[in-house]
């Protein structure tokens, strides 16, 4: 049975509308002509120096289907060739130019923009700034980083921007995944420096839709081609359903229960983990 936009919306309140609607959306992912899977990293295939249960085999699965794959990803507490390292250690096959981030969307943006940024980053993302010159910051640029996270730095920051300097995001997540638990993530330093200067940063990760455009042009594919898989129901699905792309929220990682009801549109769908979706897509979407 086909049911209207209209009236799905009309009864989503009530629980059978809700399950027609997610029928529908479920119906809309595989009436898709699937070109490409986008996957998130952190959450989504492991969790710092652990695997998601079945994930390196689930990531073989998906290869062997008649899709392009591409990982996107808003880490920035590492460099990019250190967490391909990480994850051909766990025994995932993903090679650098695989990897798609908010570190090299951040570090265009700065070389476009021809400005000197004071890096709120980690050392071990330093790399992927390398020949930037850092000198007389007149922008700051935010991402990851727990141990510059304190008043004078944060104070700095504030005054640069007070002067005029640009605000750059790298991303603005809430919190993400540790092994002993979630912790917070850059989203509220940012938001802090926001309030406090009334300037408006600039984001360049998730959930932006220009960066899972620039991921899916390195494919050659269009969003109505692609779904994206990933733990964060904001950054990950939202964004990218927000792009034209279709969204699987899976329940492992930074995933809390209630997440799916946090977006509207819902997800294109749940999965409890990587290797359920892996499955819905090779075994339901591109057989239907």
């Amino acid at each position: 049975m086909y049911y209207t936009a209209k009236y799905i919306a009309a009864n989503t309140k009530n629980e059978e509308g809700w399950k027609l609607f997610m029928l529908s959306k479920g119906r809309c992912l595989m009436s898709r002509k699937l070109c490409a899977v986008l996957v998130d990293l952190s959450g989504t295939l492991h969790v710092e120096d652990t695997a998601t249960p079945g994930a390196v085999e689930a990531l073989r699965r998906l290869r062997e289907c008649p899709l392009k794959v591409k990982f996107v990803t808003n880490t920035t507490k590492e460099s990019k060739q250190m967490l391909v390292n990480r994850l051909q250690k766990l025994g995932f096959d993903i090679q650098p130019e695989e990897v798609f981030t908010s570190l090299t969307a951040a570090r265009n943006l700065v070389e476009e923009m021809k400005v000197r940024p004071m890096l709120f980053l980690q050392d071990s993302a330093l790399q992927d700034f390398e020949g930037i010159d850092t000198t007389n910051p007149n922008a700051v640029v935010i991402g990851l980083a727990p141990d510059m996270f304190n008043y004078r730095p944060l104070n700095d920051a504030f005054r640069l921007l007070l002067g005029g300097a640009p605000l750059i995001a790298i991303h603005k997540a809430r919190y993400y995944k540790k092994s002993d638990g979630l912790s917070l993530g850059p989203g509220p330093f940012v938001t802090g420096l926001e309030y406090a200067t009334d300037v408006r940063a600039t984001v360049v990760g998730k959930p932006e839709t220009m960066f899972f455009r620039e991921a899916l042009k390195t494919l050659g594919c269009a969003p109505e081609e692609a779904v994206m898989i990933g733990d964060d129901v904001r950054d990950d699905v939202g964004g990218a359903q927000t792009a034209g792309m279709a969204g699987i929220l899976v329940r492992t990682g930074k995933y809390r229960p209630g997440d799916e009801e946090k977006i509207h549109p819902p997800p294109t769908t749940v999965c409890d983990s990587f290797t359920q979706a892996v499955d819905y897509i090779c075994n339901k979407v591109l057989q239907t």
